[in-house]
């Protein structure tokens, strides 16, 4: 199994920015991918931006522009940068990683971190 386990959320302005990160119990290297979904209350959880094996990346559009993931695979840590902050930005962000291939395939969860925007 791989344990995610994130940091980096609290309360920020609208405009401003904030980093996520995310430490896997595990090689990202070896991962189908790593990212990030959040959820706001009442809501869906979407998917926000996630980083692949092969090194695609995919983003809501949403936050196309202001928001980049990136990897530091040598501490097996996965960050998401927020700029440019929106009051809709405001939700809890799961770390998610996926492993395998077809009914090999597992999905991971982190315990999520709160973000708040405030106008």
């Amino acid at each position: 199994q791989v344990q995610l386990v994130e940091s980096g959320g609290g309360l920020v302005q609208a405009g401003g920015s904030l980093r996520l990160s995310c430490a896997a119990s595990e090689s990202i290297s070896s991962l189908n991918a790593i990212g990030w979904y959040r959820q706001a209350p009442g809501k869906q959880r979407d998917l926000t931006a996630v980083s692949t094996r092969g090194g695609r990346t995919n983003y809501a559009d949403s936050v196309k522009g202001r928001f980049t993931i990136s990897r530091d695979n040598a501490k097996n840590t996965v960050y998401l940068q927020m700029n440019s902050l929106k009051v809709e930005d405001t939700a809890v962000y799961y770390c998610y990683s996926s492993t395998g291939w077809g009914p090999n395939k597992y999905d991971y969860w982190g315990q999520g971190t709160q973000v708040t925007v405030s106008s």
